[in-house]
């Protein structure tokens, strides 16, 4: 039994993870200068409608940050520009999958240590202010 259960996982890495009409390969988030860029990859895309990125911090709730639609080399990447905001030095993001017909599925959650400095976050304020 046990041995049932390794190989469907290994296929599972192997192959990805069918998430809604996508097929998902990889998910990451990592800390870059004030911003965060989160990049995902799918093998295989069926009648996806678009690929929603969802942040919390670790008390919070997700929320929806950004959206992306289907590319032809299903090779994806956003960068959160919006962290620093926060005084948390710990993002949790997803990706919400949604399908033409309204059909949505998560993917799994990935956390990220992002500290900047309580000035860089003072002035990033600022500058969202006149945007």
């Amino acid at each position: 039994m046990n041995k049932t259960k390794n190989i469907i996982a290994i296929l599972l890495v192997f192959t990805g993870i069918l998430f809604a009409g996508a097929d998902l390969l990889k998910f990451a988030a990592r800390s870059n200068g004030s911003n965060i860029v989160i990049s995902w990859q799918t093998s295989t895309e069926t009648n996806v409608k678009q690929f929603v990125i969802e942040r919390k911090t670790v008390n919070g709730s997700f929320v929806e940050i950004g959206v992306v639609y289907p590319q032809a080399d299903k090779n994806y990447e956003y960068v959160d520009q919006t962290a620093f905001k926060a005084s948390d030095q710990l993002y949790v993001y997803r990706l919400k999958i949604v399908d033409n017909d309204g059909t949505a599925s998560y993917s799994w959650e990935v956390a990220v240590p992002h500290n900047v400095s309580s000035v860089k976050r003072t002035w990033g304020s600022i500058k969202a202010l006149f945007r």
